[in-house]
């Protein structure tokens, strides 16, 4: 079994703590840069005059960019180390984001997509980047740290609107410092910058690089394990589905409840809130009872809520307020969750946490991609828009089926061993022979 690359109990913890801070906050930006055009796409479309087709190509476009290169980020930060790839992640993501805030056409914010979308590929990096320096005792808890990055999808939110109201439309210097949403871009790219100088020059140094020498074939080889397409199946539950329900539970209020848009979005945060934010509980609960038993704990729990959530009205009709107490529910199971998959790859493949982290990343962020339309197909042919959820609890239980057979065939295997150790195995008569010599 190669060495794995541990951190001794008795090393100091600043160069530890300073990846984690480092690569928390380059996250959170390069998140907040990976979804801006959610939040800024209102504006563009009503500008530019996009068709809907359009717009949903723009975030299409963006999310791909930052889901499928995951794999590869993950090697290259095993590889090259999480300093140097974080660092050179920043860099590549400053012009295609600069370049927003001056582009006048439907195709160049569709190029800068394309690029600046790259940022999402940050998680795989920094996750590879913290298993390096963490020892196994904490490196859960600092991956869950780490994780609650994904925040970052509502800085866009909350900068925006202060921003709009402050700065004047027609901007600065006669419109070389452009204003109104156009503003929002240049102050990423300027943080983008600091951000970059921040982690080049005070995360610390020499780095470490599990796979530094290693073969390509080498560091690809994990991915032939089956427990690697497990573990992006539960990510697929946890994380894929998480993302799917952010975008699709406000048209479900709408549509349900008949509420106005706006309390739908406040309703769906108190979804969101939970499954985004927990996510170091569960690794800090991973470290100290195993992620298979938290795993566990999250499937159960998901599995109740949506079964309750998919009833037939006339047997079980929550209302808005159960089914935002259910919805709450599963939000909590699905932060915590995030953290104990994740606590799966280091335990695992402590060597080989970019790449493994990268596949079950990308199989994660690409759920999200597919699972909305999917919900949409499933609501229009059952004719019901608890479709979704329906779907959502069948992809639950196929997962923790899956576990459930793992941890019995797993047990039966142990029960085996114990067995033929009991037993003494017949003595051959060449032993017999070598012993009479």
């Amino acid at each position: 079994m190669r060495e794995t690359v541990e951190a001794a109990p008795s090393e100091a913890t600043g160069p530890r703590q300073r990846v984690l801070w480092l690569s928390t906050w380059s996250f959170t930006l390069l998140f907040a840069v990976w979804l801006m055009y959610g939040v800024l796409g209102v504006k563009i479309r009503d500008e530019l005059s996009l068709t809907p087709g359009q717009f949903e190509w723009l975030l299409a476009v963006a999310i791909l960019a930052g889901s499928l290169p995951r794999l590869h980020f993950g090697i290259w930060a095993d590889r090259y180390g999480g300093r140097k790839v974080m660092t050179a992640l920043l860099l590549l993501v400053v012009l295609p984001t600069l370049w927003v805030s001056y582009a006048s056409s439907y195709w160049e914010l569709l190029l800068c997509a394309a690029i600046f979308g790259l940022a999402g590929n940050a998680f795989t990096v920094g996750i590879s980047w913290n298993s390096a320096w963490f020892p196994d005792r904490i490196k859960g808890t600092a991956l869950g740290i780490f994780g609650a990055g994904n925040v970052g999808a509502s800085l866009t939110k909350f900068l925006a609107p202060p921003l709009l109201a402050l700065i004047p439309a027609a901007g600065f210097a006669q419109g070389a410092i452009p204003g109104g949403w156009r503003f929002i871009p240049l102050v990423y790219t300027l943080l983008l910058l600091l951000t970059a100088a921040a982690v080049w020059f005070v995360a610390p140094r020499p780095d470490r690089c599990p796979g530094q020498g290693r073969s390509r074939r080498d560091l690809y080889a994990p991915l032939q394990h089956m427990r690697v397409w497990r573990f992006s199946l539960y990510y697929v539950v946890v994380f894929g589905a998480y993302v799917a329900l952010a975008a699709y539970l406000p048209k479900y209020y709408v549509d349900v409840y008949g509420l106005p848009l706006a309390t739908a979005g406040y309703l769906t945060a108190l979804y969101i809130f939970p499954a985004s934010l927990l996510r170091p509980l569960g690794g800090w609960l991973s470290d100290r009872y195993g992620p298979r038993c938290v795993t566990y704990g999250v499937f159960i729990t998901m599995t109740v809520a949506l079964a309750f959530i998919c009833l037939p009205n006339h047997w079980c009709d929550p209302g808005v307020i159960g089914f935002t107490a259910l919805m709450f529910i599963v939000g909590c199971a699905m932060g915590i969750g995030k953290g104990s998959v994740y606590k799966y790859i280091p335990n695992y493949f402590p060597n080989d946490v970019g790449a493994v982290g990268g596949m079950v990343g990308m199989l994660g962020a690409l759920g999200g991609f597919i699972l909305p339309p999917l919900f949409g197909i499933l609501g229009r042919w059952l004719q019901s828009p608890q479709a979704a959820f329906l779907a959502l609890l069948l992809l639950t239980l196929l997962s923790l089926g899956w576990l459930h057979w793992t941890v019995l065939r797993l047990k039966l295997q142990q029960q085996l061993q114990s067995i033929q150790q009991a037993i003494p195995l017949p003595v051959s008569v060449t032993e017999v022979n070598k012993a009479s010599s």
